[in-house]
């Protein structure tokens, strides 16, 4: 009887501890699922950033500097926009033959003032400030930026940086905007555009009343870029001079919103 009593009670431990084994290993399993499906909603929510988060890369004109443009971000008041990344970069300081040869923040060399549409071109000092402003572009793709969410703008001598660094880029972009620039390169550097580049849309804009670089230069470029099969969007605005208006910047931030939207 005795015996019969200890295996009962054996009998009796050994389920009661399977069935704490059994109660652990359940809860363990649900914490992990748990734990699994938090995992996945937040990866998820991660990638959806990740496509949301744009770049914008804006180059400044002759003379100028990066921070004195950051202004520029407050007419970006799109919700769109509340995870963009700017850059302002700014020009190195370097000689500048229409200024007769005084030191003054140029992304490369301009011969003459008023610039015209066969004003001479420094192709070697463009290209290596091109390269720059490639550099940028790769650090930002490498940080998880989709390259048709990143945007090169620019004014005047930035705005002909732009355009030189969007066509010789070998991805396609998001785009380019070019504001009162003009082509920097002769025709000969169009051969080298890439499919690829020929797909980033370019957004050109300029005042009919500019006298510094005349309104002549920036119609020359739109034709140039069409025929190489790239879209071009040309607004001319009466009346202004060698400056940029808010509502140019307004506009803007609608084209690029809507490139945003149409890749996400």
């Amino acid at each position: 009887m005795e015996v019969e009593k200890r295996a009962f009670a054996v009998v009796l431990i050994g389920a009661v501890i399977s069935s704490v084994i059994v109660v652990v290993f359940r809860v363990s399993s649900s914490s992990a699922v748990g734990e699994t499906q938090i995992q996945t909603q937040t990866q998820r929510q991660s990638k959806s950033m990740m496509a949301r988060s744009s770049f914008i890369i804006w180059l400044h004109g002759l003379g100028d500097s990066g921070p004195a443009n950051e202004p520029i971000k407050t007419f970006f008041t799109s919700p769109l926009f509340s995870s963009t990344k700017w850059s302002f970069p700014s020009a190195p300081h370097s000689p500048v033959t229409c200024n007769y040869g005084h030191v003054m923040p140029s992304w490369f060399d301009i011969h003459e003032i008023p610039i015209t549409a066969d004003s001479p071109k420094d192709e070697s000092g463009l290209l290596k400030a091109v390269e720059n402003v490639h550099s940028m572009i790769n650090r930002e793709i490498a940080a998880g930026t989709d390259p048709e969410n990143i945007f090169v703008c620019g004014f005047s001598q930035g705005g002909a940086l732009t355009l030189a660094s969007i066509l010789s880029y070998p991805k396609a972009l998001g785009g380019g905007a070019v504001f009162s620039g003009w082509v920097p390169f002769n025709s000969s550097f169009m051969e080298q555009v890439s499919p690829d580049a020929k797909k980033t849309p370019v957004l050109w804009s300029h005042g009919m009343a500019d006298r510094t670089v005349l309104f002549e230069a920036g119609q020359a470029g739109p034709p140039l870029l069409e025929k190489a099969g790239i879209s071009c969007e040309f607004k001319a605005y009466p009346g202004l001079g060698h400056s940029i208006s808010n509502e140019e910047l307004l506009y803007l931030q609608s084209w690029i919103k809507a490139r945003l939207e149409k890749s996400s």
